[in-house]
């Protein structure tokens, strides 16, 4: 059984959301055997890729994609902003532990973002 976690954060909420949600899913992506080290026992029984889930060894995410990673709902893609789901933690899951390892990827994936935005101001002036 799974802990589905759905995740968002204040730029995803708002117009342009959809992007930065994509950008997330991506980080996630570079980091996927550090987040599924952290979302429980047995994963490698679960995460099989039937069953509307994503193997353990791949990592996908699509919107309205039940057997991804990441699950974006129509409405983000509909809206251009919203939340997205993580299929990966396992109903066994320390949700502390889940919840440090998604804002950890996420707040560095935005912060490296912010950084790439400031140096680019810095050559416009």
């Amino acid at each position: 059984a799974g802990c589905h976690t759905n995740f968002s954060v204040t730029p995803m909420r708002k117009a342009g959301g959809y992007e930065v949600i994509t950008k997330v899913c991506e980080a996630f992506g570079k980091v996927a055997a550090e987040h599924i080290a952290e979302y429980g026992e047995g994963n490698d029984k679960r995460l099989t890729g039937k069953h509307e889930t994503c193997s353990i060894n791949q990592f996908k995410y699509g919107v309205a994609d039940r057997g991804a990673s990441i699950r974006i709902p129509r409405s983000a893609e509909k809206d251009g902003k919203g939340y997205m789901e993580d299929r990966r933690p396992a109903a066994n899951c320390d949700p502390y532990r889940v919840a440090a390892r998604v804002i950890k990827t996420a707040g560095e994936c935005l912060a490296d973002e912010a950084k790439e935005e400031a140096k680019e101001e810095a050559k416009a002036d």
